[in-house]
């Protein structure tokens, strides 16, 4: 079972582009210990960002964890160049494919992470039989396609949900958060039994990184 252990992803979608060097180095300077990736198609959510390449050419400068969000359509025509990029796990939508099974299956030839997640009009029944077969959940805890959004409260149910369920069925996977999360809301989305939380905006902008890191990493859930 998942630890007490706290993870935080910050999310290079909220990075300086033009010093993405920059960023990786103050994810590392904070004491995190994954970076997160949002790939995004302009079709599955309102936004373009990067592919594989863009992955290619940061791995060489770290070696924390490149968790990989696909926020695509038909995410089994990418997972080899994502996988072959560099990544340590790819997360997919299970309302972006059809055979999910199937991607999650391929995900798993590449000996990396596979995940599952959910936008917050999806409830966590669609995902439920193949919560088996991951390692990771991402709840989306804002629509994606743009940083800087404010959490949906009741998104928080389907993280309290998954953890019983994890509970129940003796599941190994992680919790993960992604979206409105910061020195505010964080409390709230640990305490609902989240693992994992993706920062972006409230990361990147903050002036005291390291503090902020060292703090939801020592926090003490209530639940």
């Amino acid at each position: 079972m998942p630890s007490d252990k706290i993870i935080v992803a910050p999310s290079l979608l909220a990075a300086n582009f033009a010093c993405i060097k920059g960023g990786v180095d103050a994810a590392e300077k904070a004491g995190a210990e994954w970076l997160h990736f949002d790939v995004m198609d302009g079709t599955f959510v309102p936004n373009i960002t990067f592919g594989p390449q863009f992955v290619s050419d940061v791995r060489p400068l770290t070696k924390l964890f490149f968790d990989v969000h696909l926020m695509i359509y038909k995410p089994e025509n990418y997972v080899d160049d994502f996988a072959r990029a560099g990544a340590n796990s790819i997360t997919v939508h299970i309302e972006s494919t059809v055979h999910v099974m199937r991607v999650l299956e391929l995900i798993k030839d590449f000996d990396i992470k596979t995940g599952i997640t959910l936008v917050p009009s999806t409830p966590v029944e669609a995902v439920r039989d193949v919560l088996s077969l991951i390692d990771m959940v991402l709840v989306m805890t804002v629509n994606p396609g743009f940083g800087g959004q404010r959490l949906i409260d009741t998104c928080l149910d389907k993280i309290v949900e998954l953890k019983e369920i994890r509970e129940k069925k003796n599941y190994t996977y992680l919790i993960e958060a992604d979206g409105g999360i910061n020195r505010e809301t964080y409390p709230r989305v640990l305490d609902a039994g989240a693992d994992v939380l993706v920062m972006g905006s409230a990361f990147f902008n903050s002036q005291s990184q390291a503090s902020d890191v060292r703090e939801i990493q020592s926090y003490r859930r209530k639940r």
